[in-house]
């Protein structure tokens, strides 16, 4: 567990516990913060908030009740537990919660608030609770007289829902770009065909990603010359239960029978004049990652903008040759300014490579509106 900062200190009339209770104490919240993790899972993956999960302990250390996060304008995991116990039943608990409780009414009301009127006694959380509007619950339970203390196993804590935390503090959603190419860095022949540069085990990797990803963006260049479905695909072309928001940028019209327009999930549209601005409203509708497709104008531009994260390319053992390249300019003049990536994940698909990179210095950008916390 983490120090308990000085604006989280206990009372000072509070009971000083012995070394064994104390020992206890801590082996008894470990354990439930295991369970909160475990309980958190059962939550949406996806969405404006993120998954979190309580466990409410009496002060002798057993669990009293437990809840969970189910998804937006349902009651947060900490309000959840305790409409789990009879009035009055959680006063001297402790709340150990996976995520900071939140400060903020949303479609909720604020989980800070609901433990004081409870008379929880301490509360542990793991991560601290990065959003604009709702962060602050630690300082405020520690103002009413409730011993907080953050940090216990954030790692794991922060590792399940990095992807809500990442889009939280940066006010975006977490962007990789990909594509596939020959060696030479062509993505298709001189007459335009493309298909199929890479392999069957590569193109199954991309489905898999696509799958993981909460959207899939390209620009209307690719839709109207490729008329991509921008679907999750199994290795028997049957839709895969998890499915990316399509995103299309660009201000071209598309026509009505775009396969784009047609799929699982209703096609998002941005003209990509700024693509801040753009990324700052999907992550206000719940997006926590962007998947970029194509082509190599979309990609350019994200690069460009210093907006990438993770650059995913599939290398086939071909040469094309020609002007098709996977990325175009990116106003670097000079050698010393070329954009430097720290490969994170090589591996063979096939007669493919796939390189994994991320940059080694990301080019700050501005937040659209900052992070706006949960729901």
């Amino acid at each position: 567990m983490g120090s308990t900062s000085a604006a989280h200190r206990a009372p000072a009339n509070a009971a000083v516990p012995s070394r064994a209770d104390a020992i206890s104490r801590d082996s008894a919240e470990t354990a439930a913060m295991r369970r909160a993790l475990e309980l958190a899972t059962r939550g949406p993956a996806r969405g404006v908030n993120p998954r979190v999960g309580c466990v409410l302990l009496s002060p002798a250390g057993d669990v009293l009740a437990e809840g969970w996060h189910r998804g937006a304008g349902t009651p947060h995991a900490e309000a959840d537990a305790l409409a789990r116990l009879a009035p009055g039943a959680a006063r001297g608990a402790t709340a150990v919660v996976t995520l900071e409780p939140c400060n903020h009414t949303g479609r909720t009301g604020p989980c800070a608030e609901a433990l004081i009127a409870a008379g929880v006694a301490r509360v542990v959380y793991a991560v601290d609770d990065p959003g604009l509007h709702s962060s602050g619950g630690g300082a405020r339970l520690a103002a009413a007289g409730v011993d907080v203390a953050s940090g216990l196993l954030a790692d794991d804590a922060e590792a399940l829902i990095a992807d809500w935390l990442f889009a939280e503090r940066h006010g975006r959603p977490f962007v990789t770009v990909k594509w596939a190419s020959t060696l030479d860095g062509r993505i298709a022949a001189a007459d335009g065909t493309s298909r199929w540069i890479t392999g069957p085990e590569a193109r199954a990797d991309v489905h898999a990603r696509r799958a993981a990803a909460d959207a899939i963006a390209v620009g209307t260049g690719t839709v109207l010359a490729d008329d991509p479905a921008l679907t999750a695909r199994d290795a028997d072309g049957g839709l895969r239960a998890d499915q990316p928001v399509p995103v299309v940028f660009g201000r071209r019209e598309l026509p009505a029978d775009a396969a784009v327009l047609h799929g699982p999930h209703a096609a998002v549209r941005h003209d990509g004049a700024d693509l801040v601005a753009d990324l700052g409203a999907l992550q206000r509708s719940g997006i926590r990652s962007l998947f970029v497709e194509g082509g190599p104008t979309l990609a350019s531009a994200f690069i460009a903008a210093g907006l990438v994260d993770e650059v995913v390319v599939y290398l086939a053992p071909a040469l094309l040759g020609g002007p098709r390249l996977a990325v175009g300019d990116l106003g670097i003049g000079t050698i010393a300014d070329a954009r430097r990536l720290a490969p994170t994940h090589v591996a063979r698909l096939g007669d493919d490579v796939l390189v994994v990179a991320r940059p080694t210095s990301a080019r700050p950008s501005a937040d659209a509106d900052g992070p706006i916390g949960r729901t």
